[in-house]
């Protein structure tokens, strides 16, 4: 077994830490806590008023990493970015795991958590557990997303025994022909006796502590939005505890028309998150009147209430593809075309954005390119093209350069930063 890291992670500790300031009234953040936070000399970081209390938005701390295991999967998803990407596919390797290992142990703290899953589905990958298991003994949360159908008895057991802490499921129907209509190749009864199983073996009985958490992920589109409120049922009768809704990108013209994008619903008690989209009356009439107290707001998107804030960067978060290459988030992983339905009805090609490969370059030299430091900081200034809500210009079409003068890659077109597109 590998020996866990004698390293700590600075968010974990429990102790506040005081600093007196100097005659000037300055505040010195002493050398090894500034290190440990992924501060170097000369870094820009970002300072945010929160009431009586000041956030630090830290673009060189990897907090969390995405770990593409593999981008093969067993199903044929209507949703799913397969559709339309001429990407090679493939299984990480032992030797690209083992160096993401070597290059975590590099880092002065290591990572809180990281997220097992990209573009393809991470219980396909043979040696996945083994690889939860690696990370857990190092001492970070583990978490993984998986459409649930190889989530049979060995394996969940297996995901248990190697300490798991949060399984993600996606479930997009709530009767066989919506859940099939949607996520083709699968079968709604056969996974709801997976989560059954799950539920059971996972300590689902009162009095008996959970081993993992789980949460089910929800792709909403206007084929299957009605079906929500029968699939926060079947979400708290699997134990789970979290639920996070999602827009579709749209990859294809087909599923243009299936976008909803102009409202959000906000959780309260209940964890149920809900991205912006369009709902009808009737619907949200239903989520009223059910049983988990949940309360509504609903924003238009214009230019005055954009979001602008990259959910990848903020979270200090960084993505590796199965063939070890690093990049800043998992929107630029991969190459794809995508419709963003009211913009670029023609269709929008995104660029991958590849920092470089862990089998080349230890992970720590590569998080510390001066590439991906620029990159970072711009990407929390945020001083993008509005192109959300303009897409006057051929510039909104890829994401190359934008009006304003940022070059490749640029992210004013991109709906993760508006809260539209969401992922664990």
């Amino acid at each position: 077994m590998p020996e866990s890291s004698s390293k700590q992670n600075i968010s974990k500790e429990k102790q506040p830490e005081y600093f007196e300031a100097d005659p000037s009234g300055n505040i010195t953040i002493p050398e090894n806590l500034a290190s440990a936070m992924g501060i170097s000399p000369g870094d820009r970081v970002k300072f945010i008023e929160e009431g009586n209390a000041i956030t630090l938005r830290l673009p060189m701390r990897l907090s969390k990493l995405y770990i593409e295991p593999t981008n093969l999967c067993n199903l044929n998803c209507r949703t799913c970015i397969r559709h339309v990407w001429n990407e090679p596919s493939g299984m990480m390797s032992e030797e690209t795991f083992e160096a993401i290992i070597k290059g975590l142990h590099s880092f002065p703290s290591l990572p809180d958590s990281v997220f097992f899953g990209g573009f393809g589905e991470p219980l396909f990958h043979p040696k996945i557990v083994d690889m939860i298991f690696r990370i857990k003994s190092l001492g970070m949360s583990a978490e993984l997303i998986t459409n649930g159908t190889l989530l049979k008895e060995e394996m969940i057991k297996s995901l248990i025994d190697a300490g798991l802490d949060t399984l993600w499921v996606s479930l997009d129907g709530s009767t066989p022909e919506s859940f099939s209509d949607i996520r083709m190749g699968a079968e709604l009864p056969s996974i709801l006796e997976n989560l059954t199983l799950l539920n059971r073996l996972n300590g689902g009985r009162r009095g008996f502590k959970q081993h993992m958490e789980i949460g089910v992920v929800f792709v909403a589109m206007k084929r299957n939005i009605s079906e929500l409120p029968a699939v926060i049922e079947i979400a708290t009768d699997i134990g789970a505890t979290r639920m996070l809704v999602t827009n579709v990108l749209p990859y294809t013209q087909e599923m243009v028309n299936e976008s909803l994008y102009y409202g959000s619903i906000n959780r309260n008690n209940f964890n149920l998150d809900l991205p912006l989209m369009d709902m009808d009356e009737a619907l949200l009439e239903s989520i009223r009147k059910s049983a988990y107290k949940i309360t509504m707001t609903i924003p238009f998107v214009n230019a005055e209430n954009l979001r602008n804030s990259c959910p990848f960067i903020e979270a200090g978060a960084g993505a590796i593809g199965w063939d070890g290459n690093l990049s800043p988030c998992l929107p630029l992983l991969h190459s794809h075309d995508c419709y963003l339905g009211f913009l670029t009805y023609d269709g929008r090609h995104s660029r991958k954005w590849e920092i470089g490969n862990v089998l080349d370059k230890n992970l720590f030299d590569l998080w510390h390119t001066p590439e991906n430091k620029a990159f970072r900081e711009r990407v929390l200034d945020y001083d993008f093209s509005p192109c959300i809500t303009c897409g006057g210009c051929d510039l909104s079409q890829s994401n190359e350069e934008d009006c304003i003068g940022n070059q490749f890659p640029t992210c004013g077109a991109c709906l993760w930063g508006q809260g539209i597109i969401r992922c664990p």
